[in-house]
């Protein structure tokens, strides 16, 4: 074990906990999936029920995986993904910096790129693809893969449910 381990078992720990207990909100916070469900029609999706389950689901699980360092490549495309998600419908009108009003896509791009650097740098001797796999998870190609899947499940879901209000030309 060393210190690079260590430091890995922490950003895993600390970022997938945090992803899943945000997923945990969206189905169990103050109003429940419903109001999850009336904050994502808000904002464009169809289907707000359906991607409200779909979304918070995908942060349990991908969280949890993520923090445990189990199938990390696959759980840190679903960060990458949920962050494109987030950036393109929410985050990215508002501009960079998070402090601005309604906040803006710098904490999603953090989310992100930790996500990327984890599984470049694989999950660590202190997961369970560690002991489970020995190392199988490791090298750059996991990397690539897990950015590119990432981007793409992103796009897809995009694509698939996200209809934003059309502004009208009234020139």
């Amino acid at each position: 074990m060393s210190r690079t381990d260590v430091a890995l078992l922490i950003l895993r720990a600390s970022f997938g906990a945090s992803m899943a207990w945000h997923g945990l909100n969206k189905l169990r916070g103050e109003r429940g999936i419903a109001g999850t469900a009336a904050w994502f029609a808000s904002i464009g999706m169809r289907s707000p029920v359906l991607t409200a389950r779909l979304a918070s689901t995908t942060e349990i699980a991908a969280g949890v995986a993520f923090a445990a360092g189990l199938a990390t490549p696959l759980s840190a495309a679903a960060f990458i993904g949920l962050m494109v998600v987030a950036i393109v419908t929410v985050h990215w009108r508002v501009g960079y910096f998070v402090f601005l009003p309604n906040q803006g896509w710098e904490y999603c791009a953090a989310i992100a790129v930790v996500a990327a650097a984890v599984s470049l740098l694989g999950p660590g001797s202190l997961s369970v693809d560690d002991a489970l796999l020995s190392g199988w998870f490791d090298g750059p190609w996991w990397a690539v893969g897990s950015i590119a899947v990432g981007i793409a499940a992103g796009l897809c879901q995009l694509s698939l449910f996200w209809r934003p209000d059309r502004v009208e030309d009234r020139s």
